[in-house]
């Protein structure tokens, strides 16, 4: 009887998982790749879409551009995933059962018990997320004058609050919107935990953008359309994105595996305390020592290869690898600029530490298209090129 390997998810870790797995399977194991869309969204890229929604299916990748023939895919919602009977629930009442399950269905936007938050900003976890923050700005610059401008507030100044905050930047420019953008951080500087090199390299392209940056202050309710902060006073808002931190999916709250944060704790063999249960991505804590993996793109991505070929080891009863993240630098664009922090590729650091320019720009376009290549091929790429 053939052994069914189980993948949940289409995202980073998902999508990776499928093509390590089709490489390292043996001939009598059957792989079903479960996920809720049809295709793979290269999620790190989402905040193009802000700008101009038309390029979201060159960011969309179908399953069967990545999957081989003979991998089964069902298109459902995980509802659970029962390691005593070993099998998966979706949200249809379909079941499957599984041998081995990897778990990789991403995150929740981590809301930290503050009132509204819940309820009432836009988050960016999906295609259909991006879309929905790029109608909302484009509505409320409709209905704005340049003596009433939209006021678009971004929480959180990481990777995706300064992208995003770039975008809007980008739409309000082309556009010739009256919108004004602000970015809003708790703690004393953007771009936590980044040193003072990046952050001011990011402030100072933020700022070019006449993006106004709000720090040093938590921001303790959200309404319909006011925040309200510890200490200043309250911020209207048209369009508010939350983008602040990472959480687990309430899909995994009754897995019964050991979790933090409804996340599944796993070995750095990408293994969880239930052998036949797998986890990588950002609904996972992978050891790594002192700290787990970041939830980043390039941690999911690096993790799927590992993954795949213990699943087969496990199958065959053989040692696990143990997966080692390696840190390869920090891009991030700001509507059409962008900065490179800390490079690394294939061994070689770049001379200088943070810089920003064509090389960077460049650099981050590639980023994305070596993933692109990497689980389709290089005419995804030539689509994808120009909206990177």
């Amino acid at each position: 009887m053939a052994t069914r390997v189980v993948v949940l998810g289409a995202g980073y870790a998902g999508a990776g998982a499928v093509k390590s797995l089709q490489k390292h399977l043996p001939e009598r194991a059957q792989l079903t790749w479960v996920a809720e869309n049809d295709y793979h969204f290269v999620l790190h890229e989402s905040h193009r879409i802000i700008r101009d929604a038309s390029v979201k299916d060159k960011l969309s990748i179908p399953v069967d551009d990545i999957k081989d023939p003979e991998t089964e895919f069902v298109q459902g919602d995980v509802a659970d995933v029962d390691v005593d009977e070993r099998v998966v629930s979706l949200a249809d009442d379909t079941t499957i059962e599984y041998d081995y399950v990897l778990v990789a269905i991403g995150s929740d936007t981590a809301t930290y018990g503050i009132e509204g938050m819940g309820e009432h900003p836009l988050t960016l976890k999906s295609r259909d997320d991006a879309v929905e923050i790029h109608e909302q700005v484009k509505e409320a610059a409709r209905d704005a004058t340049r003596d009433d401008p939209a006021q678009v507030v971004i929480g959180g100044a990481g990777l995706s609050g300064i992208q995003s905050a770039g975008e809007v930047a980008e739409f309000r420019d082309r556009n010739h919107a009256p919108i004004d953008v602000t970015l809003v951080e708790a703690l004393p500087e953007i771009f936590p935990p980044g040193n003072a090199e990046i952050q001011g390299a990011l402030r100072h392209r933020l700022e070019e953008r006449d993006i106004d940056i709000l720090t040093d202050d938590p921001i303790t309710k959200a309404t319909e359309d006011t925040i309200e902060f510890d200490e200043r006073d309250a911020l209207d808002y048209d369009v508010f994105l939350w983008t602040g931190g990472v959480t687990g999916p309430a899909e995994l709250g009754d897995v019964d595996v050991e979790k933090e944060h409804n996340r599944l704790k796993a070995g750095s063999n990408l293994q969880t305390e239930d052998e036949r249960v797998f986890a990588i991505g950002d609904d996972s804590l992978i050891d790594q020592g002192e700290n787990p993996a970041p939830p980043t793109a390039q941690a999911a991505w690096q993790s799927a290869e590992v993954a795949g070929k213990n699943i087969a080891a496990a199958i065959e009863g053989r040692p696990l690898e143990r997966w080692t993240y390696e840190d390869q630098g920090t891009l991030v664009s700001i509507g059409e600029t962008a900065v490179a922090h800390q490079v690394s590729f294939e061994g070689f650091d770049s001379p200088v530490e943070t810089f920003g320019g064509l090389p960077a720009k460049t650099l981050k376009k590639g980023a994305a298209a070596r993933w692109i290549n990497k689980i389709t091929g290089p005419k995804r790429v030539a689509d994808a090129w120009n909206v990177l």
